[in-house]
């Protein structure tokens, strides 16, 4: 039995995971190294660092849950000015 024959999936087939695209990935990316170069009260060589490593962990990633979670919670971070 397979996930279209749920009684969720019947329920809402509208349900879609958010993906990425690379382009929207690497814009991601651009924006926290250049959001990390102007911090002032955080330690910019940790946090470049951190960015750094977090990216090209997450590279392989296959799971769009994942990489949905991942990419929100860079973009979280631009919006909000912390970590969650």
């Amino acid at each position: 039995m397979g996930c279209t024959d749920s009684p969720r999936a019947k329920q809402n087939p509208t349900v879609k995971m958010f993906q990425p695209s690379r382009q929207q990935v690497l814009r991601l990316y651009k924006h926290l190294i250049r959001y990390g170069n102007h911090l002032k009260l955080t330690d910019k060589n940790y946090f470049l660092g951190r960015v750094r490593y977090e990216f090209r962990d997450s590279r392989g990633l296959t799971n769009p849950t994942e990489i949905e979670f991942n990419y929100k919670r860079g973009e979280t971070l631009l919006k909000k000015g912390r970590i969650l």
